[in-house]
């Protein structure tokens, strides 16, 4: 299969709420492009969904990495560590993000 059709599929999966089965698409579109940042962020949300709260951590950490202004990974990662009763962490994430987003904080 295409790599194009993988992500299709992908895609497909997670609008379905097929989340585990979206991220274990996505892992092979990520292996074949790394550097795409829309792949790397839609594999997160997946694993945020399906409740691999580390490995959406472990994404997002690496998005940002790349690109600290991705507003949305930044919110992303203050709820995946939400999520896993880390809120003390997830704080200046949250704040950030709202601020990127010209929120009120």
């Amino acid at each position: 299969m295409a790599i194009h059709d993988e992500y299709r599929l992908a895609t497909f999966y997670f609008d379905s709420k097929a989340y585990a089965d979206a991220a274990r698409m996505l892992e092979g579109v990520l292996a074949e492009e790394p550097a795409n940042l829309s792949v790397r962020l839609l594999l997160a949300r997946s694993y945020y969904h399906s409740a691999q709260l580390r490995r959406a951590e472990a994404e997002l950490l690496r998005i940002l990495e790349t690109d600290p202004t991705e507003d949305y990974a930044r919110l992303m990662l203050g709820r995946t560590l939400e999520r896993q009763g880390r809120a003390e962490e997830a704080r200046p994430h949250l704040r950030l993000a709202a601020a990127m987003a010209g929120e009120e904080i």
